[in-house]
C-alpha cells in the first residue's frame, strides 16, 4: 500500500496489556458492524478466553467478524476454541499452517507479525501487544514490556482497506470474483467522509514480501538522518541492517543523543548475544545503550526530535526487516512524542542499566575478527533474505486440535 500522512487523527498510547486488553475488549464489546483482527499469537489462556467472550458475544449480535492468527505463532488452539467461535459466525484463518514434522513446527519464515485491530471502520489497534497472559505483571518475572496505539479518525479507514485486501489476496488460487464479491458484501464501503477524531498526523506503514520491503526500515533511516537534538529506540529484537547502524553513528556524530534501550533480562538468551555482538561498534560511535532489566522487553517504538514518533510489530532483526509481514503506525504529533519519551525516560531512569565500553571484556584480535564476520553479514542479509522461498501468503481455515489433547492451549517453545 502507498503510504502517506493523514491528518485529523487522535492516537493513544496504550502501555502493556493492562492498558490495551480492558480497550480492545470494550471496543468488540461495543461493535456495531465489523470486526477485523490479526494477530502473532492468540493462546487460549485467561487472555485468549476473555477475547473469545468478547468476539463470542459481538458475532451473536450480528456482528462481522473476520480473525487471521498466524499458522507458527498460534499453532495450539483446540478444536472447541476455534468451533465455537465458528458457530456463531465468526471466520477464523491461519496465516501459512503447516504441518509438524516429527513435533516440530516447519513453517519457521515470512511469519505474519502484525497485531492489527479495526472496529466499525472507527477505530483501530496497532502495536506488538499478542493476545497471551504474558503481557500482564501478574504472569510474573517473564511478563513482557509493550506498546500499542489506539487510533480515531481518517487513518483507521486505511488501516482497515489493508486488512480486507489481505483477507482477499490470501484466498491465494481460490480468489475469484465471487470471493471479492462477498468480502465487499460482508464489509460495504463506509458512507460519507471519514470523521476527524483530532489534530495528529499520522502514517500506516507495512512491510511484506512483494512492494514493500523495506518500507518500515526506510522510515526508521529517515528519522535518523532527519535529526537534530534526540533519538530514542527501544527495540526486543535488535540487530538491524548495516544501513541502520550507519545512520545511528552518524547521528550520534553530528550531536544527536542517540540512546538505544534493548533487552538486559531477555526471553531468549540468543537475543542478548547477537545485540552484544553491536556494542563495540555502536558505543565507539557515540551511541548511548541502555538495557531493560526489570523483565523482558517486547516492545517496538521509537522517538525522534520531539515530533516524530512509531510504535508497531517490527522488532529490528533480520527476521522483521526481510522475512516477516510487519505493520506500524508513524506519528507526527508532540504531545503523542511527548507521552512516550516520558515513558521511555521512566524506564532509562529506574529500570536500565547503561552499557559503558568498559563494560566490554574481549580481546581486541578477537573484536577485529568477530566484527568483519558481523558487518559482512549484515550487509549480505538482505540479499540473501531474497533467495528464500517468497510464497504468496496463504490464508486456511484454521484447525483446532481435539478439546482433550494434551498440547491444547499450550505456549509454543
Amino acid at each position: 500500500m502507498k503510504t502517506r500522512w493523514t491528518g485529523g487523527n487522535q492516537l493513544t498510547l496504550l502501555e502493556n496489556g493492562e492498558a490495551f486488553f480492558p480497550r480492545v475488549f470494550e471496543s468488540i464489546a461495543q461493535a456495531q458492524r465489523e470486526v477485523l483482527l490479526e494477530t502473532f499469537i492468540l493462546f487460549e489462556d485467561a487472555v485468549g478466553q476473555a477475547l473469545h467472550a468478547a468476539l463470542l458475544g459481538a458475532a451473536q449480535r450480528g456482528v462481522h467478524i473476520d480473525i487471521t492468527v498466524d499458522g507458527y505463532g498460534s499453532p495450539d488452539l483446540s478444536a472447541a476454541f476455534i468451533d465455537s467461535l465458528r458457530a456463531a459466525g465468526v471466520r477464523i484463518h491461519a496465516f501459512d499452517p503447516a504441518p509438524r514434522l516429527w513435533g516440530l513446527r516447519t513453517n519457521l519464515l515470512r511469519r505474519m507479525h502484525r497485531k492489527i485491530v479495526v472496529i466499525d471502520a472507527e477505530r483501530a489497534f496497532v502495536g506488538g501487544i499478542n493476545y497471551s497472559i504474558d503481557h500482564l505483571a501478574s504472569f510474573g518475572a517473564g511478563a513482557k514490556q509493550d506498546y500499542a496505539v489506539e487510533i480515531e479518525g481518517p487513518l483507521v479507514r486505511h488501516i482497515r482497506g489493508f486488512a480486507l485486501r489481505q483477507l482477499l489476496a490470501g484466498q491465494g488460487p481460490h480468489s475469484d470474483d465471487r470471493s471479492a464479491q462477498a468480502l465487499c458484501l460482508r464489509y460495504p464501503e463506509p458512507a460519507g467522509t471519514a470523521r476527524r477524531a483530532g489534530e495528529m498526523a499520522a502514517m500506516f506503514v507495512t512491510r511484506d514480501n512483494g512492494h514493500h520491503l523495506n518500507d518500515i526500515e526506510r522510515h526508521y533511516r529517515i528519522a535518523i538522518r532527519s535529526a537534530r537534538q534526540r533519538v530514542i529506540i527501544a527495540n526486543a529484537y535488535f540487530f538491524p541492517g548495516y544501513r541502520l547502524l550507519r545512520e545511528m553513528r552518524r547521528a550520534a556524530r553530528r550531536g544527536v543523543l542517540v540512546q538505544l534501550i534493548l533487552q538486559g533480562e531477555p526471553d531468549m538468551p540468543i537475543v542478548k548475544t547477537a545485540a552484544n555482538l553491536l556494542y563495540h561498534h555502536l558505543l565507539t560511535g557515540g551511541v548511548h545503550i541502555y538495557e531493560y532489566l526489570d523483565r523482558p522487553l517486547h516492545g517496538k517504538v521509537a522517538t525522534s526530535d520531539g515530533a516524530w514518533a512509531t510504535v508497531g510489530s517490527s522488532n529490528l532483526d533480520p527476521l522483521s526487516l526481510a522475512l516477516n509481514l510487519e505493520a506500524n503506525v508513524i506519528v507526527h504529533d508532540r504531545q503523542f512524542n511527548q507521552v512516550l519519551t516520558g515513558r521511555l525516560d521512566q524506564l532509562i531512569e529506574h529500570s536500565c542499566r547503561e552499557v559503558c565500553a568498559t563494560d566490554l571484556v574481549e580481546s581486541s584480535w578477537w573484536r577485529v575478527v568477530r566484527s568483519f564476520f558481523v558487518f559482512y553479514l549484515l550487509r549480505l542479509y538482505p540479499r540473501v533474505a531474497l533467495w528464500l522461498p517468497a510464497h504468496a501468503p496463504l490464508l486456511m481455515p484454521a484447525q483446532g486440535l481435539p478439546a482433550n489433547d494434551p498440547g491444547a492451549g499450550a505456549m509454543p517453545p
